[in-house]
């Protein structure tokens, strides 16, 4: 469980591309408040996706919806600044990437975005706990990073867990993002491990109505909290 809200963020790597602006207006027609950014540089993870024109592109497209970009990419530390100066509401850091995690984390919110702290599968979480204070979000990987449509690791749940419970024992404000498979069965394995902020991409942009597909997707996850 967690008593953190519950946030839906369809993921942009799962949309029709060529239709940008159509599918940027079925998202906030949605009522999913975030929108997630995956940003792939084919080094630190064998694929290349965005870069910091679609983050200006939907910062343009999207109105007020939180812009949520996860940078999977070698060195973060050197593009932080153009993602924010394009409109990242906030950046997620990988861990496993080639920079100082704790000083990344700092200069990230020195310039007033939210700071998050990306970690993957195989990494183990008291790598991560140290650097919770500077977090606002931990986002759990719940696939190995770079591609989409890929299967849910259920053996990830039990790290999602001990972070919640980590998080609340210290009386941290932080997040905690689920990135991978997540359908409103998986959704709700999540957010009654501790999870808060669902990051969906080919299983919501598949649905005929996203609206419908978002709302069945919140309304799994609100049932799993309240049950536990």
């Amino acid at each position: 469980m967690t008593n953190r809200p519950i946030h839906i963020a369809p993921s942009i790597l799962g949309a029709d591309l060529g239709r940008i602006e159509a599918e940027a207006e079925r998202i906030k027609a949605s009522g999913a408040e975030w929108v997630h950014v995956d940003i792939m540089d084919g080094h630190f993870v064998p694929n290349i996706s965005f870069g910091v024109n679609m983050v200006r592109t939907l910062r343009r497209l999207m109105g007020e919806a939180t812009l949520d970009v996860h940078l999977m990419i070698e060195q973060p530390d050197r593009y932080a600044n153009e993602f924010i100066d394009a409109g990242a509401d906030c950046l997620n850091i990988h861990l496993e990437a080639r920079h100082q995690s704790a000083r990344t984390l700092e200069a990230i919110r020195q310039r007033g975005c939210r700071t998050g702290l990306a970690i993957n599968p195989a990494t183990l979480l008291k790598h991560a706990i140290p650097l919770l204070p500077l977090c606002d979000q931990l986002l759990c990987m719940t696939v190995n990073p770079g591609f989409g449509g890929q299967p849910f690791l259920a053996e990830v749940l039990p790290k999602i867990r001990e972070a919640r419970e980590v998080i609340v024992r210290q009386n941290y404000q932080v997040d905690i993002t689920v990135d991978g498979g997540i359908n409103n069965e998986t959704a709700a394995r999540c957010v009654g491990s501790g999870g808060n902020i669902l990051v969906s991409g080919s299983f919501l942009f598949a649905q005929t109505d996203l609206t419908q597909a978002v709302s069945a997707m919140r309304s799994a996850a609100t049932a799993a909290n309240v049950s536990g």
